[in-house]
């Protein structure tokens, strides 16, 4: 199988397209804290917009589910602490 260069600027445009599209799907440039933040922002995004999922939690912590929902809402501020100290060289 030969891989024209038309080909491979195809795929990386779609790849490029797919980035500027969704913030989710990350980058060359973004390193690993950036994508854990993505990670839990999308998912407790989720748990709130789902109600059955919010329902679940909530019955699992036993709170209300007005208080899960504000839980969620909170934790997507800093979902994993404060960013690591940046090395500048």
């Amino acid at each position: 199988m030969d891989i024209k260069a038309s080909d491979r600027f195809n795929i990386n445009s779609q790849l490029e397209h797919l980035q500027a599209k969704y913030v989710g799907t990350g980058h060359a440039d973004l390193n690993r804290f950036e994508w854990a933040v993505n990670i839990q922002r999308d998912s407790y995004a989720s748990y709130v917009g789902h109600y059955p999922m919010l329902a679940y939690f909530a019955i699992a912590e036993n709170e209300s589910i007005g208080r899960e929902r504000y839980n969620f809402m909170q934790k997507m501020l800093l979902p994993c602490g404060l960013p690591p100290e940046r090395e500048d060289d």
